[in-house]
């Protein structure tokens, strides 16, 4: 399919202001993405886009070259900026690779991992429910994340987490999708619950089961919309 050229819906539109202006691009841009509004395949029109924002080309163009570093946008020679298409394959290795990331994690982290460590999961899992209720499925997003992170960055290693970090950033519109429709976004609820509990009760084996059936079932939400 021939992309087309982003047009930038209305929420999306508010002049950005009073916020690191690098930040708040790269910010905006990956929301924008992540929520589907500038759809895999889709070209950037940096026209639209910057005045949408209120923000000149050569900021902008500096977000869409960090963000093309995150491995979310491709650069193409005379067709500019696109957002990255990725494949079932693709998408399933990087899922499998994550799995087996978060579950090494799991056991590192209930061994590892202080009372005010587990709190903090517990707070971020707290916030989690409090968006779900209230239908905040963005905010719920990023503290769904939040916490798979902080999961990883309590096994202490540096390697680790930054190869999670990449793989979750390439990841994050595969990941939101996973939440649509509210059958699938309870199910990823009811898969949280049993993992707070399990992280809180230090329980490696199970911990690390629940976060395997997790990311299992995160695969099987979203593999009949992506390309082959």
């Amino acid at each position: 399919m021939t992309p087309v050229n982003a047009q930038p819906s209305p929420e999306h539109s508010a002049r950005i202001e009073r916020q690191p202006l690098h930040d708040a691009i790269v910010s905006r841009l990956r929301d924008m993405i992540i929520e589907g509004h500038l759809a895999p395949g889709t070209r950037i029109n940096e026209g639209q886009i910057g005045a949408a924002l209120g923000v000149s080309r050569t900021p902008l163009r500096e977000a869409i070259k960090y963000l093309a570093s995150e491995g979310l946008v491709d650069l193409v020679p005379s067709r500019g900026a696109v957002v990255k298409t990725f494949g079932a394959k693709e998408v399933r290795d990087m899922i499998d690779l994550i799995r087996s990331l978060e579950q090494f994690a799991a056991t590192r982290a209930c061994e590892l991992a202080t009372n005010n460590d587990i709190g903090g999961i517990r707070d971020l899992h707290d916030r989690m429910i409090a968006c779900y209720h209230s239908g905040d499925r963005m905010q719920y997003y990023k503290l769904n994340q939040a916490i798979h992170s902080g999961i990883v960055a309590l096994a202490d290693n540096a390697a680790l987490s930054d190869m999670h970090g990449v793989l979750q950033t390439r990841l994050k519109r595969i990941r939101f999708i996973g939440h649509e429709g509210p059958e699938k976004w309870a199910s990823a609820v009811a898969e949280h619950e049993e993992m707070i509990a399990a992280l809180e009760a230090r329980d490696a084996p199970r911990l690390s089961a629940i976060l395997g059936h997790h990311l299992t079932l995160a695969w099987e939400r979203v593999k009949d919309g992506l390309p082959a």
